[in-house]
């Protein structure tokens, strides 16, 4: 049991996972703060002019897509990394994002 728990310990994969983890874990708190921004503004579009906002809507709803990638990298539910490191198209569609 030791040995494998030391084996695992050195696993410099794990160690990097872990890494991008930290990292991603720092962008996800931004990437939260920039969607109650667009939650305030659209709130603030529809109050002032009855309307949503056709730009911050597709924002929000990208931004949304790449929280959800970045929760599932978080989560071990992929391997594959969310935006910078795949394209953010990646992170719009969910199915191109799967694990195969």
């Amino acid at each position: 049991m030791s040995e494998q728990i030391n084996e695992n310990l050195k696993k410099i994969e794990t160690w990097k996972r872990i890494i991008f983890m930290l990292i991603y874990a720092v962008i996800d708190s931004l990437v939260k703060l920039l969607l109650w921004l667009v939650i305030f503004l659209q709130a603030g579009s529809v109050l002032l002019t009855g309307i949503t906002n056709p730009n911050l809507l597709e924002f929000g709803r990208s931004l949304s897509s790449y929280h959800y990638h970045i929760l599932l990298f978080l989560t071990f539910s992929t391997e594959k990394l969310p935006f910078p490191f795949a394209e953010w198209n990646l992170s719009a569609n969910p199915a191109l994002f799967k694990d195969s």
